[in-house]
């Protein structure tokens, strides 16, 4: 590992929000299966758009930021670190559509004894992609964030952050800042907002925030799990 020629810090607030969004979404589809809520249009519409999110977040990575760093890094370990991190963006394609397999099993599956004797894989492949993914998230956060910060420049990462914010583009963006606010504790969502441009903030306020509430994705948000006073998905901080 070589250091990097800026001495800036590099801000990682908008890489560990989207990582906590995936987690909670996570948690959020796990709980209506569970609780036989999987077939609902809010849990359909709330899984579409983890995907559309992850898909957007690890392409941008596989295209811009891991080239950007192998260009950046020659000691061995950290070259076979972002085969890694490849590797398990690898992984996680099969594991997304083995749980669209499930999903559409069971609601393809006709109401009554035939739907109940047929045996619910759902639970099985959620928890397989849990694992797989949040293990990428952890690993990433752990390893390749201090590789980030050690060898690339703020520079860099806002070329990254560039390359992400086109790849949502304005009709994205309407989506994924108050779906990184969703339920969310008020320190984060303070965290995040001033993270924002000024102008990103406003129109958050203005018209995304309650344009993104009407979704009900998941059913329109979670309550707060520990008392941490979060706010719901139409009531930033």
């Amino acid at each position: 590992m070589t250091g990097g020629a800026d001495t800036e810090k590099i801000d990682f607030i908008m890489m560990y929000a989207t990582h906590n969004a995936f987690r909670r979404d996570l948690g959020r589809i796990q709980a209506a299966a569970a609780g036989g809520r999987a077939d609902t249009p809010q849990t359909r519409a709330g899984w579409r758009n983890f995907k559309h999110q992850l898909h957007i977040h690890h392409t941008v990575e596989d295209d811009t930021l891991w080239p950007r760093l192998r260009a950046a890094v020659t000691d061995p370990a950290d070259l076979a670190l972002l085969d890694e991190m490849e590797a398990e963006h690898a992984l996680i394609d099969p594991l997304l559509a083995a749980v669209d397999a499930a999903m559409d099993a069971g609601l393809d599956a006709p109401r009554g004894a035939a739907r109940d004797d047929r045996p619910d894989v759902l639970p099985e492949r959620l928890r397989e992609l849990s694992d797989a993914l949040g293990h990428h998230l952890v690993h990433e956060e752990i390893s390749a964030l201090p590789l980030i910060q050690a060898v690339l420049t703020p520079a860099d990462w806002a070329a990254f952050g560039g390359q992400m914010r086109r790849a949502q583009g304005v009709k994205g963006a309407a989506v994924y800042s108050p779906w990184i606010l969703d339920g969310r504790p008020r320190v984060e969502q303070r965290q995040f907002l001033a993270a924002l441009p000024p102008p990103a903030r406003l129109v958050n306020r203005l018209f995304w925030q309650s344009r993104y509430a009407k979704l009900e994705l998941f059913g329109g948000g979670a309550p707060d799990p520990a008392g941490t006073g979060s706010a719901g998905a139409g009531h930033p901080a």
